[in-house]
């Protein structure tokens, strides 16, 4: 537990805060040729991204291999260290040729999905204010309900009560209601 940590914490700092600092202060050099070392960033970033991309498809393999956030960390630092510079190697051999060979429908296929993606934007933000709106609703009514309740009841509420009190502010905090589940018993 303690080694995923100080991975975890390796990882943060040798594969994203390292990085993104040296990139800034590439892009804060004064006027001059730094195009080259930008063109570097620029691959270790696009290498990183894919990499990200991967791990979250292959999540569940990639949780099965020992000592995989090591192995990411070493690989990392590989990329961007000075003397190896990794990434001009991984980028020219292995990510050039098969991003250009298959550009144009990679392209083709963003192309077609922008529009696809403002749809289901809109789709979720209309639905998540709907339903935010609906469950502020259900809590505020419950707080009311809860207050005006205590106020007439001081001193006899039962264990039930609350009990089915807390179920259907759970239902109001989840979305559902006692109708859609399987009969619930009250005492």
């Amino acid at each position: 537990m303690f080694a995923e940590y100080i991975t975890k914490l390796l990882l943060v700092f040798f594969g994203y805060a390292y990085p993104a600092f040296e990139c800034f202060k590439t892009l804060e050099q004064p006027h001059g040729n730094y195009t080259v070392q930008l063109r570097f960033w620029c691959q270790y970033w696009i290498i990183v991204a894919i990499l990200t991309v991967v791990e979250m498809l292959l999540e569940f393999l990639v949780s099965l291999i020992p000592m995989y956030g090591e192995a990411k960390v070493a690989f990392l630092v590989y990329l961007w260290y000075p003397k190896t510079k990794g990434s001009d190697l991984v980028y020219e051999t292995f990510l050039r040729p098969v991003v250009m060979q298959y550009e144009p429908n990679i392209e083709e296929r963003f192309r077609n999905l922008r529009p696809k993606l403002g749809q289901l934007l809109v789709f979720y933000l209309r639905n998540f204010t709907e339903r935010g709106y609906t469950l502020f609703q259900d809590v505020l009514q419950y707080v009311v309900s809860r207050r005006s309740g205590n106020e007439k009841i001081k001193g006899s509420s039962s264990k039930n009560k609350k009990h089915d009190e807390l179920e259907d502010f759970a239902d109001a905090l989840l979305g559902t209601n006692a109708k859609q589940r399987p009969s619930r018993q009250r005492k």
